[in-house]
């Protein structure tokens, strides 16, 4: 067997690849079906951002309970639906996100007090900036 690197889309897997006999029983018009252990694996895990805790586009202060709401995907502030020093509800708007010919409502996860608004409307974020700052 022999192991190959291979990058797709900036990802890196670790490859094997084992040549086989002449006596090969599949069919050529036939691919041999994938098993679980034959499907790549980034080499680099710890690279990987999560899913969910992106979507949730907050995170916690330890030093305070200040929450930090981010952009969970680079777009276009389109909206800003509160103002610093409002009370807001969980899962009530704060801004709205123009992403990928779409408009994304960016939502408080949790009830508490905008203190900043770090973002304005007509402004192009990156995924990951902090957009809006609150206290519980």
């Amino acid at each position: 067997m022999k192991m190959f690197r291979v990058v797709v889309n900036g990802s890196e897997y670790k490859v094997g690849i084992e040549e086989l006999a002449e006596e090969n029983t599949t069919p050529p018009d036939q691919p041999e079906p994938l098993t679980p252990a034959s499907r790549p694996v980034p080499a680099n895990t710890e690279a990987v951002r999560t899913v969910p805790e992106q979507q949730a586009g907050a995170g916690n202060d330890s030093d305070n309970a200040a929450g930090t709401v981010i952009a969970p995907m680079p777009g276009t502030v389109i909206a800003v639906e509160v103002t610093e020093g409002e009370t807001v509800a969980q899962g009530q708007t704060l801004l709205i996100l123009a992403a990928m010919k779409m408009e994304n409502n960016i939502m408080a996860t949790c009830a508490g007090t905008v203190q900043e608004i770090k973002t304005n409307k007509g402004a192009s974020v990156n995924a990951g900036d902090i957009l809006v700052v609150m206290t519980s």
